[in-house]
């Protein structure tokens, strides 16, 4: 008789933890071949409202962490990712990829993650500024942590689009999370694998999988995720954003990128997720002199 191959059940990532769904449901996903790529686990609402919950506790603490510190988890990750480099390609190819686009699209993923940990503790400099007033104050701008983000992944692609997404959310201080990739779920699981083993405190990234559909809405409307990313161009989504968001005028990103291009990484993708925080200090004349205090 011939061999029946054992599916892998890849389970969602909340909290520091590998959780199966709520639900208890799941789905099984096709490669172009027709053969079944795994066990995937159908996200529902509960999973969404625990997800949120677990980055709002993490908010804190991640987002209070020196910027120098971040920049040091972000590049562990890039080296976690570079030591499973061959599994990641491997899921790849098993998802309907060529061997030169696997490398290519995992190579990308490392280089972007280390790009956005060089900018950690240098994007507040960067972006801030010391700006004139009439009075005798210094006025500081500088860029704080938005806060909880949900992220709706592009979902053409299995790993690339997903870090594109994540690496500035969380370089800038911020907690998310992720609705991963439908048909292509394989490698936000594993990434989450890379990330529980990369000194990535619980909560601050959590991945869910199944459908975005089901996801958005109790997403968007929830009162303590402080703003929504997309990364694609589907007009029904983008749509379905803005309805639910209508409600407590969350922030709407949308980022209609071809993340493989070395272009799709910027700046301005860190200060997406920031607010802008402005401080007054007083000047005192002491003798003709300007002294602060």
């Amino acid at each position: 008789m011939e061999r029946l191959n054992v599916l892998k059940t890849y389970k969602i990532y909340i909290g520091g933890k590998f959780p199966r769904t709520e639900s208890g449901r799941f789905y099984t996903p096709l490669n172009k071949k027709g053969e079944q790529l795994g066990h995937i686990c159908l996200s529902s609402r509960k999973d969404v409202r625990n997800s949120v919950v677990a980055a709002r506790k993490a908010f804190g603490g991640w987002s209070e962490r020196a910027a120098f510190n971040r920049g040091q988890i972000l590049y562990r990750i890039a080296e976690m990712l570079e030591g499973r480099k061959s599994q990641f390609i491997e899921e790849l190819i098993f998802q309907g990829s060529t061997k030169a686009q696997a490398e290519k699209e995992v190579n990308l993923s490392i280089d972007r993650m280390v790009y956005y940990a060089g900018w950690c503790d240098k994007y507040t400099q960067v972006l801030g500024s010391i700006n004139p007033v009439a009075s005798s104050h210094f006025n500081f701008s500088m860029h704080v942590p938005q806060g909880v983000i949900g992220v709706i992944a592009e979902n053409s692609t299995s790993l690339i689009g997903l870090v594109s997404l994540v690496a500035p959310i969380i370089a800038g201080g911020n907690t998310c999370i992720v609705v991963a990739s439908k048909e292509l779920p394989l490698c936000a699981i594993t990434f989450a694998e890379v990330l529980n083993s990369s000194d990535v405190p619980g909560g601050v990234v959590n991945i869910l999988t199944g459908e975005s559909k089901e996801m958005i809405k109790p997403l968007t409307e929830h009162m303590d995720v402080n703003g929504m990313i997309y990364g694609g161009s589907n007009k029904k989504i983008v749509q379905q954003l803005r309805e639910s968001a209508a409600l407590n005028l969350k922030r709407i990103q949308t980022y209609d990128e071809d993340w493989m291009k070395e272009d799709a990484q910027n700046l301005y993708m860190i200060s997406d997720c920031q607010e802008v925080k402005t401080t007054w200090h007083p000047i005192e004349n002491i003798g003709g002199a300007t002294s602060s205090y």
